[in-house]
């Protein structure tokens, strides 16, 4: 691959170092929810997913894709939305209690095991469309509640626009997985994997 930066070959360039960034603002995300920082949580949170794009963007455009990034990438995503969603069960009035949190990370368990199982075999199983759409709803699903909590108890933001970006998440984020599963059995059955 072509590198714009670094040593060539390098797995440390642009979108790894963002991704190592969107890392460190995950931690921070869940400290400052910890800590009913709700603003600063929320503001961390948007910073943080629009890394998330632009590490994406910038590995496709200038050729960075590398195989640190292709496992790195990934496992951010998976810290920054479980680790959230996994806060705020702990919190009175975000609207995310723990069976929804179960879900979240049950699924991100799931998909990556069929990927391992998939791509250990030699196959592909890149994200697919349904799986982008999850990171989608699941993030304004954190926005949402945050923005709730921010305000406090007399919150003017409107309880049923949380409750309803919640359902829609984990209604995503169950569709998802099962679309996975699906997909991954028909990869399975092609490659003749037992």
């Amino acid at each position: 691959m072509t590198n714009t930066t670094g040593s060539p070959g390098t797995p440390w360039n642009v979108p790894n170092l963002l991704t190592s960034i969107r890392l460190a603002l995950a931690i921070a995300v869940i400290g400052l929810i910890h800590c009913h920082w709700f603003m600063a949580a929320l503001v961390t949170f948007v910073i943080a997913a629009g890394t998330d794009w632009m590490d994406g963007y910038w590995a496709r455009k200038y050729g960075q894709v590398t195989k640190l990034g292709r496992i790195f990438d990934p496992f951010v995503d998976k810290i920054i939305i479980c680790g959230t969603f996994i806060a705020l069960v702990a919190i009175p009035n975000s609207g995310i209690v723990a069976w929804m949190a179960v879900v979240v990370v049950g699924r991100e368990l799931l998909v990556t095991s069929l990927r391992g199982i998939i791509e250990g075999a030699g196959g592909d199983f890149s994200a697919t469309c349904w799986g982008k759409w999850k990171m989608v709803f699941q993030c304004l699903a954190v926005v949402m509640s945050l923005a709730y909590l921010m305000q406090g108890e007399t919150s003017s933001w409107p309880e049923w626009l949380r409750t309803a970006s919640i359902w829609l998440a984990v209604l995503v984020t169950v569709y998802s997985g099962f679309d996975y599963t699906l997909a991954a059995a028909r990869v399975l059955r092609a490659e003749g994997v037992q």
